[in-house]
């Protein structure tokens, strides 16, 4: 009986299915033969693990990106390490020649060390130049984006290493300014490969937290290498973003990682970052204490000055003599009075004269004056006028009236045209 054959593996991956898939060794095989086309390269990383057996003539060591947490197994030649002016030790900065090489039997994708160069300070140095440069270009360091700092703090956030004298500095000064001041602390590493990964994730956390109005960074000095993780973009992006002013105090005056520039606040020293993050509690009191004495010398001064003021107006004649001001109001009252009255009289004998002479003038054009002249009004029995004789009729009784009376008339004769 005949074995049916197997149907052919997919040669590709994008043609496997559930039903047809690859199996582990193939899987491996094909990574490591994708891996194996890789050219040569150089890789820069951080030292944080380096294995070197007596006798062995392969050392093994694993590089760490020092922005963040990934890291790469690499082997290297014994030669290519006793090559180096000075042994190699955790947390040195390197930069290495190798090329990547996939174990299929572990399934691990490990990298096969040349040659390795340390970095040097004045490289690092540079580096870092460039970095201030481009960060100033995106304007992290620009006056208008820093946050003052708050006058009285509810809560002071403080990233520091453990155990540190920059905490005691900042916690005691802080104290000894103002003793009623609180703390929240995030002990972390200050130093090493993973100090960036742990100062970001303590002050994200503190950025976090509603009663915390200030986040203060303390770190003692320490040499370039030493404080280069307050100078890394990671963690300049995080305090950038913070929502809460954020307080730089890092080794001393004259170190100035690029933490400063980015900060809200510099201060030259961790006793330095107290001064700024909480008042002087006596400078205060004594502050109040001065604007109170202030005050009241400056309210004595007013009542004196008033008083005077008081004083220079009782002694005046018109205060003097309380009735002389009612007495010369009267005075005044009584001549506007006397002089109203003066040309009320005046007015109404003009105004007597001004009747008199219409009176005159209307008797003069009244009626009454024509009748009294032997005038008479000749009216027809409906009262209207009669002035033309050809509207009387014969025989019409009309009525006269003169000045001191009136009678009766009748129209005498056949034509009243000839009446």
């Amino acid at each position: 009986m005949t074995t049916p054959a197997r149907p052919a593996l997919p040669e590709r991956a994008a043609d496997t299915t559930a039903e047809q898939p690859w199996p582990v060794r193939l899987l491996s095989m094909k990574i490591g033969e994708y891996v194996e086309k890789m050219s040569v390269l150089w890789v820069e990383g951080q030292i944080v693990q380096l294995t070197r057996r007596p006798g062995a003539r392969t050392a093994y060591l694993t590089l760490r990106d020092p922005d963040v947490d990934m890291s790469l197994s690499c082997s290297v030649h014994v030669n290519a390490l006793d090559a180096m002016a000075g042994p190699l030790s955790e947390g040195t900065r390197v930069v290495l020649q190798a090329k990547p090489s996939f174990w299929t039997q572990r399934g691990s994708l490990v990298m096969d060390a040349r040659q390795i160069r340390p970095v040097g300070v004045g490289e690092l140095l540079a580096r870092l130049e460039y970095l201030k440069r481009h960060l100033a270009q995106e304007g992290l360091f620009d006056r208008d984006r820093k946050r003052p700092l708050p006058f009285l703090p509810r809560t002071i956030g403080l990233v520091c290493g453990r155990a540190s004298a920059a905490e005691k500095d900042v916690v005691e000064n802080t104290l000894r300014r103002w003793p009623s001041a609180r703390f929240e602390i995030r002990q972390v590493a200050v130093q090493g490969t993973n100090a960036v990964a742990e100062v970001t994730a303590a002050l994200q956390e503190l950025d976090a937290l509603p009663e915390v109005d200030v986040v203060v960074v303390a770190r003692g000095g320490g040499g370039v290498e030493d404080l280069l993780p307050f100078s890394n973009e990671t963690l300049l992006r995080a305090v950038a973003a913070a929502t809460t002013p954020v307080v730089s105090a890092i080794g001393h005056d004259v170190d100035s990682p690029l933490l400063d520039l980015v900060a809200d606040h510099r201060a030259s020293t961790p006793t330095d970052a107290a001064k700024a993050v909480v008042p002087d509690a006596e400078a205060e009191r004594r502050g109040v204490e001065a604007t109170g004495e202030r005050g009241r010398r400056a309210l004595a001064a007013r009542l004196h000055h008033e008083r005077r003021r008081v004083a220079e107006l009782s002694g005046r004649p018109v205060l003097a003599d309380k009735g002389a001001f009612v007495r010369a109001q009267r005075e005044a009252v009584d001549a506007l009075r006397h002089r109203a009255r003066h040309r009320a009289e005046a007015r109404l004998h003009r105004d007597r004269d001004r009747v008199a002479h219409l009176r005159t003038q209307a008797r003069a054009l009244s009626p009454q004056s024509t009748l009294d002249r032997g005038y008479a009004v000749v009216q027809h029995a409906d009262g209207a006028v009669v002035d033309d004789p050809a509207d009387l009729s014969s025989d019409e009784l009309l009525q006269v009236r003169v000045a001191r009376g009136e009678f009766g008339a009748r129209v005498a004769g056949q034509d009243a045209a000839t009446a």
